[in-house]
């Protein structure tokens, strides 16, 4: 069996493996800052015009077999509204927890089946990869249908017939 190993290519534009093996008892904290270049990558694969920034701050806890990462990830962020079609500046903050382990799997408990057990991500090399947590979060804090601040979506509907899709078919029909 061989073993994953952490790439660029395999874990996307923004990486940053830490190291879990000798973490001291009262965990470590680690900041992380996106540069230009991964922030423009990270714009193109979520489809946003612009990440202006991204920052993680993140307490790695646990041992070499199990390891809990918490936090938040903050990010300057340009998108579009689905309303006017206009670009608008935002920021995000996201909470971030997440467990991981060695590649072995948890067994279920009793009463569990495979579908209610979220297993934990995984330990690769030794190493849990910041980055990908970070842009993780960053695109979960995404909201889908943005807007931008002040434009509201307001569906009129028009319970007179006369002025709807199907106004010209009523006519075309024989009135008794």
């Amino acid at each position: 069996m061989t073993r994953a190993t952490m790439t660029p290519e395999s874990v996307g534009p923004l990486s940053r493996p830490t190291a879990v093996g000798n973490l001291p008892v009262q965990g470590i904290e680690v900041t992380l800052e996106a540069n230009a270049e991964e922030c423009a990558a990270l714009a193109k694969d979520f489809d946003l015009p612009a990440i202006r920034s991204l920052t993680g701050r993140f307490k790695l806890a646990g041992t070499p077999e199990r390891v809990r990462v918490t936090g938040y990830i903050d990010a300057a962020i340009t998108q579009v509204c689905v309303v006017t079609l206009d670009e608008f500046d935002s920021n995000l903050h996201e909470d971030v927890e997440v467990d991981f382990s060695a590649p072995d799997p948890l067994p279920l408990t009793v009463g569990e089946s495979e579908h209610e057990h979220e297993p934990p991500d995984e330990i690769v090399n030794g190493q849990v990869d910041l980055g990908r947590v970070a842009a993780e979060f960053l695109a979960l804090g995404l909201d889908p249908y943005p807007r931008k601040p002040g434009v509201d979506f307001e569906y009129k509907r028009e319970d007179d017939a006369s002025d709807g899709p199907f106004a010209a078919l009523s006519k075309l029909k024989p009135q008794p």
